[in-house]
């Protein structure tokens, strides 16, 4: 069996939209010509100097080897033409896959996934500086058997100041049908982001379509890149609510759609366009009195149940902080998501709705059941 020589590999991970984008030690890049009917784990146990078949399952759990750009099991069978690309990731991580006691608000759970509304602040996944205590550590500990997925089920993150909802697997059926699903673009990820601005408006609605890559001067930024450093990457923007004319800056309040996911896409593409992220000190937003993250929560998702094939929408308000920004800022919208464009367009409509219900909807529903 044979495998091509080690190389840098670029670019993020389908996925990743908003992932926290701390550069890792450069990627290794093999070709598993010759190895059909090997295991993942015996693979790269053989081809990765100084690595046992121990410690490649345990960076397969942490997410850190992809097979053809998709998360595999240990046990995954290669037919011998695969790309295989591993992150190697320092002994630190040695202890990562572990549960903590992180506390979870789950809006929906069954047999196959469990969907969750992250609060800002808590990183998703373990890394360098983050190696517990992390939502990944949280989805262990409140559910063991989990530990059989790579990266106990999570299929694709928020970065740490990213509120919103989040679907993870707990099945290795739902695993692989939600991953698909990603990456064949049906699923529907719809973010609410207030931007600032000093230049002209940002038009009512558009595209922004520019490749994202790391940003050659700060290895810590993505940037707006050009091929082949950069990969593609599409937002859909739509104006929700504008602030007074007479306002020194031009905030907004935009519903963003997802046609790709680039670490930090939604970040990137507003800012190229003059239109950064209120609190996104690292893409130049502006700082807000009280409000210490980037604006930016994860609205909508609707995704194909990977049991029964309904389809599943699921609606997560803004937290507090940011409804109390948009206050500030004279910035009136609904607290729900509007109808997304892609499923309006295909006739669908939601067999199911799953919504975190807060304040005074959640007290009216109270008292209609009584």
């Amino acid at each position: 069996m044979g495998a091509s020589a080690t190389e840098p590999s670029s670019g993020p991970s389908p996925g990743d939209e908003d992932a926290d984008g701390v550069p890792a030690t450069p990627a290794v890049r093999l070709v598993a010509r010759g190895a059909g009917g090997l295991r993942l784990d015996q693979f790269l146990a053989a081809h990765l100097d100084g690595i046992s078949r121990s410690r490649a399952q345990r960076w397969i759990a942490l997410g850190a080897v992809r097979v053809d750009q998709a998360l595999r099991l240990p046990s995954y069978r290669l037919n011998g033409h695969e790309e295989i690309v591993v992150e190697p990731q320092p002994l630190e991580s040695e202890q990562a896959f572990a549960p903590d006691p992180v506390p979870l608000d789950i809006l929906h759970c069954d047999a196959d996934l469990v969907i969750i509304n992250k609060p800002p602040g808590l990183v998703t996944h373990p890394a360098p500086g983050n190696w517990r205590g992390t939502l990944m550590n949280g989805l262990l500990f409140a559910n063991p058997k989990s530990a059989r997925l790579p990266r106990a089920g999570i299929v694709h993150r928020l970065d740490r100041d990213t509120s919103g909802v989040l679907v993870c697997a707990q099945s290795e059926r739902a695993f692989v049908a939600l991953s698909k699903q990603l990456a064949d673009r049906t699923m529907h990820r719809q973010y609410l982001a207030i931007v600032s601005g000093t230049g002209t408006r940002i038009p009512d609605h558009g595209t922004v379509d520019a490749p994202i890559g790391r940003d050659p001067r700060n290895r810590l930024r993505m940037a707006v890149v050009a091929p082949p450093q950069g990969k593609p990457a599409q937002t859909d923007y739509q104006v929700l609510a504008r602030a007074a004319p007479e306002a020194p800056k031009l905030h907004a309040a935009l519903a963003c759609r997802l046609r790709t996911g680039r670490t930090h896409q939604i970040r990137v593409h507003l800012a190229s366009i003059g239109h950064p992220l209120v609190g996104d000190r690292t893409y130049g937003g502006d700082a807000s009195p009280g409000f210490d993250r980037q604006a930016l929560h994860a609205w909508r998702l609707s995704l194909r149940h990977p049991a029964s094939g309904e389809l599943l929408a699921v609606d997560c308000p803004p937290p507090a902080d940011l409804l109390q920004l948009a206050e500030r800022l004279g910035l009136a919208f609904a607290s729900r998501a509007p109808a997304h464009e892609a499923e309006e367009q295909a006739g669908e409509h939601a067999d199911r709705r799953i919504e975190k219900r807060t304040g005074e909807r959640a007290e009216a529903r109270k008292k209609a059941r009584r």
